[in-house]
């Protein structure tokens, strides 16, 4: 027979499980995105000739969706999501970390290349240091890396 503790536990960690499903949505529920599309009709006639020549000298943008930035999860959740990136058709994956993630960050990398994929080089390598503010006002340095990997030669 479950306690009450056990079901105390139960529920608060399936609320807490909404709340990052929620959090991953931008903070809307789905309630509010229904409300959204109801508000704004979809716009179905087609772009002015005007449009066209505006968008075709605006130069392209480096996408910034091949970025797995590294936080406090395992190691193997960003490994993860780096394949999913390679697997989908990207060439290079950007891995960002800063503080005491980069060694998590070096280890995704590390791991990709030795265990998953064996033709990964590593493109670029980037460090850094970000002035950050703290709540009661006081400035930190927090260094920061950048890593390229792509497949291929490395450089």
């Amino acid at each position: 027979m479950k306690t009450w503790k056990t079901i105390k536990r139960g529920i608060i960690q399936t609320i807490w499980r909404l709340h990052e499903c929620c959090h991953q949505l931008g903070g809307r529920n789905l309630a509010q995105e229904k409300q959204e599309k109801q508000k704004k009709p979809e716009k179905t006639a087609k772009p002015e000739k005007k449009e066209k020549a505006e968008a075709a000298k605006k130069p392209a943008k480096k996408s910034a969706e091949n970025v797995v930035l590294i936080g406090r999860k395992p190691v193997m959740n960003y490994v993860v999501a780096c394949l999913t990136f390679f697997n989908a058709g990207e060439s290079e994956v950007i891995v960002k970390a800063r503080g005491r993630a980069i060694s998590r960050a070096v280890d995704t990398v590390e791991l990709l290349r030795r265990a998953f994929v064996k033709d990964l080089g590593l493109k670029n390598i980037e460090i850094g240091t970000e002035e950050m503010t703290r709540e009661g006002g006081q400035k930190t340095n927090v260094s920061t890396i950048e890593i390229t990997v792509g497949k291929g030669e490395s450089k």
